[in-house]
């Protein structure tokens, strides 16, 4: 997608729609600014009032003086409530409506192809999610609380001022759009420079998270150095973006300020000169008018003011909706039915695929398994083992060709089901934030805590979890926990021991265990296995000498098939792979 085209689609009207369910705390809100620009442009009338009764030493009525106080307190505590009750509507829309998108593009995330997750920096994913979710929040909180008073307040004391002298009005009116033309030409050249940016705190923040979530490979490789080389290259063109951004906006404060003084000058010295003149217009006519002269030109500052907030506002908006808008991943078929009692069976026919259109990879792929088949997959590095995995459980769609379960197409089922009939355990672990109980129940929620228990003895992992503080009950999470790398995996075996669907996918599972744990490991996964179609993906091929059924891999392709002692025999690919690892060069 072209960048500009992104950059310039229309950002006001996607963010508005989210305010349509609270149309009616928006219709307070602008009820509420209307009784205080009303009020607010009305006290002006009774200074004026004020200043003609005490014009001269010999010239002061008191007893006039003191009803116009009065309705000037009740004004001014009219106008101070009013505020108030609309500083409350306005922060409850904004916050509503900044609640909405956050939680529609946190949901999005769930609806997105993998593909998408796979190809943008997880921090600028998250700085998306909050940071300019954030940003959304301030430039909405300020624009909603000055710019729908600031309108109210220029039309009404236009019409107020014209109410009092129509020419020195037209005065005013005629010598505003110079302030209204320095604010749009800035604001117009602001906002690209806020989505640049956007974007640089993006790759800042996705830089952060990329270190600190590996600060160990940092300090053990004593990248510690290059690392903030790096991050003084994102801070440098973060600094140089938003100084320009934040400089050009500043100008439209002082520019419309300067219209605006003009403006102001030109009222007193026309006002002036009529008061000289006669006619009617009195020093309180022109005490009033200068008030709204002033408060006239307020609003056009206000509004300037905000401008770097909106401008920023709307930037972030820009980059929130563009995963909102993103393509999802796409559904299941109307006629997509509900995948159970399989047989174990998978057929894999034809089958093309490739991340980069550019660069093969899958190609003319056909496999047969059986019905509680275990069935290894190897080969090097990059030649599509977890390619075939990620095409297995739908991660990907295949380009071309069919992938089916107990005869029936993949394509045609739900993914939800489909997904539930395997059971995975990765290389890369992951635990969410919660009891170690709760992470072995990710799966099958409604667990006994008896199951749970025959589970991690299973995976021999309940004499440690017995050790901790909380046992159980010991909360723990990917990112921060005391746990080793090889405990977290025991406590993924576990989670899958305790569902135990009739499918099974273990890729490289036993690989961040010791070698005693992994001889125990492996028994408790053949007795997971059996009977139970199983995919394993290993480096280590004196793991997978148990296996029916040996896929070797190369480019994409299947270039030796069959039983480890067959394989061995042959003397081809295999054999090199399986002697290469007891080889010292």
């Amino acid at each position: 997608m072209d960048k500009n085209k992104t950059i310039n689609k229309p950002v006001l009207k996607p963010l508005l729609s989210y305010a349509k369910p609270y149309i009616w705390l928006f219709a307070v809100s602008m009820a509420l600014a209307l009784v205080t620009v009303a009020t607010t442009l009305y006290a002006p009338i009774l200074i004026g009032q004020a200043v003609d009764l005490i014009i001269g030493p010999d010239n002061v009525d008191l007893k006039g003086l003191v009803p116009i106080v009065i309705k000037l307190c009740v004004t001014v505590a009219m106008t101070a409530l009013s505020q108030w009750l609309m500083s409350l509507c306005t922060n409850k829309i904004t916050f509503n409506v900044v609640r909405d998108i956050r939680n529609k593009a946190f949901a999005k995330l769930d609806k997105l192809p993998l593909s998408y997750i796979d190809s943008h920096p997880h921090g600028d994913i998250i700085s998306r999610i909050i940071t300019d979710i954030d940003q959304i929040s301030d430039g909405l909180l300020m624009g909603f609380a000055q710019l729908f008073t600031g309108i109210c307040t220029i039309i009404g004391t236009i019409i107020f001022m014209l109410g009092i002298n129509v020419k020195i009005s037209l005065v005013v009116i005629i010598l505003t759009p110079l302030s209204l033309f320095v604010a749009r030409f800035i604001a117009k050249n602001t906002f690209d420079l806020f989505h640049k940016q956007s974007e640089a705190r993006g790759e800042m923040t996705a830089l952060v998270e990329e270190v600190t979530g590996n600060l160990k490979t940092v300090q053990a490789f004593g990248y510690e150095q290059e690392a903030e080389e790096r991050f003084d290259v994102f801070n440098q063109k973060l600094r140089e973006v938003s100084v320009k951004a934040i400089f050009f906006s500043s100008l439209t404060n002082p520019c419309t300020r300067f219209v605006n003084g003009l403006v102001y000058i030109s009222v007193g010295i026309l006002g002036a000169l009529t008061v000289f003149g006669g006619g009617g217009f009195t020093v309180g006519n022109l005490s009033s008018f200068l008030s709204y002269a002033n408060q006239y030109t307020k609003p056009f500052n206000e509004i300037s003011g905000v401008i770097t907030e909106l401008q920023s506002a709307l930037a972030s908006a820009r980059r929130v909706f563009d995963i909102i808008d993103e393509p999802e991943e796409k559904p299941d078929s109307e006629n997509a039915f509900v995948l159970k009692d399989v047989d174990g069976t998978v057929d894999i026919e034809n089958v093309y695929f490739s991340y980069d259109p550019d660069v093969k990879l899958i190609e003319d792929f056909n496999l047969h398994v059986r019905a509680g088949e275990r069935t290894a997959i190897v080969g090097p590095t990059g030649c599509g083992k977890t390619t075939m995995i990620n095409l297995l459980m739908r991660f990907y769609d295949a380009d071309s060709g069919k992938i089916s379960i107990s005869g029936k197409p993949i394509k045609d089922c739900t993914r939800n089901s489909m997904r539930s009939m395997y059971g995975m355990v990765l290389q890369e672990t992951w635990l969410k934030t919660a009891t170690i109980r709760d992470n072995i129940r990710y799966g099958r929620p409604d667990a006994t805590e008896e199951d749970v228990i025959a589970a991690a003895k299973s995976a021999h992992c309940h004499g440690f979890i017995k050790r901790l503080p909380q046992g159980y009950d010991t909360v723990v999470s990917d990112a921060f926990s005391t746990l080793s790398q090889g405990q977290k995996q025991l406590l993924c075996i576990a989670r899958v021991m305790l569902s135990l669907p009739p499918m099974l996918i273990l890729d490289e599972a036993t690989s961040s265990i010791d070698t005693r744990t992994e001889i125990i490991v492996q028994r408790a996964f053949a007795k997971m296995m059996k009977g139970r179609t199983s995919f394993i993906i290993a480096h280590r091929l004196s793991t997978i000498k148990e296996a029916e059924n040996i896929i070797v891999m190369k480019s994409g392709h299947i270039v030796e098939q069959g039983t480890h002692d067959s394989l061995m025999a042959k003397g081809g690919f295999y054999s090199e792979l399986y002697n290469s690892q007891f080889t010292i060069d």
